[in-house]
């Protein structure tokens, strides 16, 4: 059978490659995967460094949309993965997560009925001012097969209606980790490279609009890192447009002080490689990253959540992880928190490390009889 896998962003790339390993290791010869490239992240150290680590197979298609509004980016890839399906006739689209990517891929496949298959499906934050939100709820209700990686979000598609097709399968991004964590340890220089062998530090990571484009938000939560700062190494590999606004959305002298401040070490993106060392290693994790969130509780490092609510909500109610918002006060507290009381409870709440294989089986049984050709 043939699957078109659609990518676009970082977080995606490193999903798709538990899939294509699992094809690769278990089902080379039932299974041709064509990988569609959305080019929604362009930025070498954002995209083309993961195929080369993760031993990705190169895209087939790269439609190369890059930064737009979300209407001009969305439309863009519509048209483009339509025309790819329309060629491919694939017997089923694979999505990942939520991103503009995920939600053209959905449009597309459901207009000329290609079955959708979305893997990291029913999270929810509750959230609608989140453009993933509604990406990932649309990607859900066009879906013919939904893999959640928790129980939570088995729940949410069953509240929403969706009973068909659906399963509890654990998590990609876990299989991942396991598989990568002493690859990664062995590969990555990023400890010896930056001084940061030995040294206790903080992980900081911030990329969201309603925290980088909100200069009150964003001033809040450089406040609280400059004070944990006065104790604590905080390393900060920074998304591309996190760097640009920096400078323009935070007061001057605030800028200045963290620019000039030697324990606030401010990195270029990190490769995959890199950000599971720069995670195994660090005392604890700050992020508004759904998926660093994810990857600090698999590495069993505290959390602070810089946002006013999660998907993951499991890591907050065993205590794992605090949501802060961007407030100054509670991310101080809560940092405090953790450092006198660290969390020792992290159940297992992400599967065993073999959901893609399992993904793989359902989606074998469901669609090798070519029921989903475009004729």
């Amino acid at each position: 059978m043939k699957i078109v896998t659609v990518i676009g962003a970082r977080p995606q790339i490193i999903k798709a490659a538990a899939l294509s390993r699992a094809i690769k290791e278990h089902f080379s010869k039932e299974v041709q995967e064509v990988i569609v490239h959305t080019g929604q992240h362009y930025d070498d150290n954002m995209s083309n460094v993961f195929f080369d680590e993760l031993e990705l197979p190169q895209p087939n298609y790269n439609l190369g949309v890059g930064s737009e509004s979300h209407g001009v980016q969305t439309a863009r890839m519509i048209e483009g993965i339509e025309a790819i399906l329309l060629k491919e006739k694939p017997d089923c689209l694979v999505v990942y997560g939520d991103t503009n990517s995920t939600l053209a891929g959905a449009i597309a496949a459901s207009k000329i009925h290609v079955p959708i298959v979305h893997i990291e499906a029913g999270l929810r934050s509750f959230n609608k001012s989140m453009p993933e939100e509604i990406n990932r709820i649309c990607c859900d209700h066009c879906s013919t097969l939904l893999f959640s990686p928790t129980a939570t979000g088995y729940k949410n598609l069953i509240n929403e209606g969706i009973t068909s097709g659906i399963y509890h399968c654990g998590d990609v991004m876990y299989d991942n980790s396991k598989h990568f964590a002493n690859i990664a340890d062995r590969k990555s220089q990023i400890l010896d490279k930056e001084g940061l062998r030995g040294i206790d530090y903080v992980l900081c990571t911030i990329h969201r609009d309603n925290n980088t484009d909100q200069p009150e938000r964003l001033n809040a939560i450089f406040k609280a890192l400059l004070k944990i700062s006065e104790t604590k190494t905080i390393v900060m590999p920074l998304h591309p447009r996190t760097s640009k606004l920096l400078k323009s959305n935070l007061k001057e002298d605030l800028f200045d002080k963290i620019s000039n401040n030697k324990n606030i070490k401010i990195l270029p993106p990190a490769s995959f490689f890199d950000m599971i060392v720069l995670e195994r290693h660090a005392q604890m994790v700050v992020t508004d990253s759904g998926g660093v969130q994810k990857e600090a509780f698999f590495f069993q490092k505290p959390c602070l959540i810089l946002r006013s609510e999660t998907e993951w909500k499991e890591i907050v109610e065993c205590g794992a992880a605090i949501i802060t918002d961007a407030d100054e006060e509670k991310i101080i507290e809560s940092y405090n928190r953790f450092v006198d009381n660290p969390p020792h409870n992290y159940p297992d709440i992400f599967g065993d490390g073999n959901a893609a294989t399992f993904i793989c089986k359902e989606i074998l049984e469901n669609f090798q009889i070519n029921v989903g050709r475009i004729k």
